[in-house]
């Protein structure tokens, strides 16, 4: 359905109006925060659904965004990763994956490197990241997906610049997480190498009060206390099968908390000052037999008794989103951006079409700065 959508909305004509001239309001104290994960297609303190914004769409970040904004995404999820140059970019996965991406030349003669195509992030510059083309496959698993031949990684100033376009008054709230690998280093760059170049952007973007950052290692929660944080946690990073410390936990370890684990998990992410406490919740069905869910009522009612927000991922099942709502979690991160299947809930506002259109506008504007890599033979 989504990438239905997407064509229909693609095909607009440009609109007449400039792409500053219509506010994208948002009135998120009433409603329900849509966060919208990349890959398918996480905050306000005070409100509620959040759409992720995922790669298994080739990561044409700016092509995913516009269609969450159009959908109503109050908060866009993202994941980012550092080049060996030291560039940010919108990347779900740690590598370039052969599913998503294709070679189409090497960045310079005699490249070494090249193929680029199964190589880690963090051992490629930007220059080399910008040949692949990134919008050229469909997902196996999404038959349904639009694809855009050409289209490269971006990097996070770039999606910035586009969604300031169609969010001049800078309503739209940022969940970002970082591409770290505790358990294989020398996969990803260092928790500190995240902190210091994501801070550079995030300080002289107009976005800064409306970012929060999220992780499954605890590491950079622990070095960055400038921004709110967010631990994403499941039952992989708490524990392992020799019951030695997780490496994703920065040094603590569950044991040395009081109660049941669902009571343990709270307690650790406070004590890192987290300010959002974000559980894997990623069953299919909690009406099938012998479901026991990782999100449970009591690790809802002791982490707000902490003091922290609870918004589980990914939420993708309308009976764990009854549940998580009877729960009375904070948030939902969900896969999919335009949640009307929820009636019962009133979490966005209407988005009139010259609104629409403006964002089209918007992305047609970035398109001509950041052309796309047409023409080119593939390898």
């Amino acid at each position: 359905m989504l990438s239905i959508f997407l064509l229909r909305f693609m095909a607009l004509p440009v609109a007449i109006c400039t792409p500053g001239q219509y506010p994208l309001q948002r009135v998120l104290g009433k409603y329900f925060d849509v966060q919208r994960e990349r890959q398918h297609s996480r905050e306000h303190t005070s409100s509620l659904c959040m759409v992720k914004l995922h790669s298994t769409q080739p990561k044409q970040a700016n092509y995913k965004v516009h269609r969450a904004l159009i959908d109503g995404a109050t908060t866009l999820e993202l994941d980012n990763g550092i080049t060996k140059d030291g560039h940010v970019v919108v990347w779900h996965d740690k590598n370039i994956v052969a599913e998503k991406c294709q070679d189409t030349r090497p960045a310079f003669e005699e490249d070494p490197e090249f193929p680029y195509v199964g190589k880690y992030i963090a051992n490629l510059t930007l220059a080399q990241l910008q040949t692949l083309d990134c919008g050229s496959k469909r997902q196996i698993n999404l038959p349904l997906q639009s694809i855009y031949p050409g289209v490269r990684i971006s990097t996070l100033g770039e999606l910035f610049s586009f969604v300031e376009c169609a969010d001049p008054q800078y309503h739209i709230r940022w969940n970002i997480e970082s591409k770290i690998n505790p358990v294989h280093e020398n996969q990803t760059r260092s928790p500190q190498d995240f902190v210091s170049k994501q801070h550079e952007i995030f300080v002289n973007s107009p976005y800064l009060p409306e970012l929060r950052l999220e992780d499954i290692d605890s590491h950079e929660i622990t070095l960055d206390r400038s921004i709110p944080t967010s631990a994403l946690v499941d039952l992989e990073t708490v524990s392992t099968s020799d019951n030695k410390t997780s490496p994703w936990l920065a040094g603590i370890r569950l044991d040395d908390f009081a109660g049941e684990m669902e009571i343990q998990i709270a307690s650790a992410a406070h004590s890192i000052g987290a300010d959002i406490l974000s559980p894997a919740d990623i069953a299919s069905d909690p009406t099938l037999p012998d479901y026991i869910p990782f999100t449970n009522r009591s690790m809802v009612d002791y982490a707000h008794h902490l003091g922290m927000l609870v918004k589980p991922w990914t939420v993708n099942h309308l009976s764990i989103v009854e549940q998580m709502l009877d729960w009375n979690v904070d948030g939902l991160i969900t896969d999919y951006p335009n949640i009307e299947e929820c009636p019962h809930l009133v979490f966005k506002p209407n988005l009139t079409e010259h609104l629409k259109k403006r964002v089209l506008e918007c992305l047609n504007q970035h398109l001509k700065k950041v052309t796309p890599l047409m023409g080119v033979s593939t390898v």
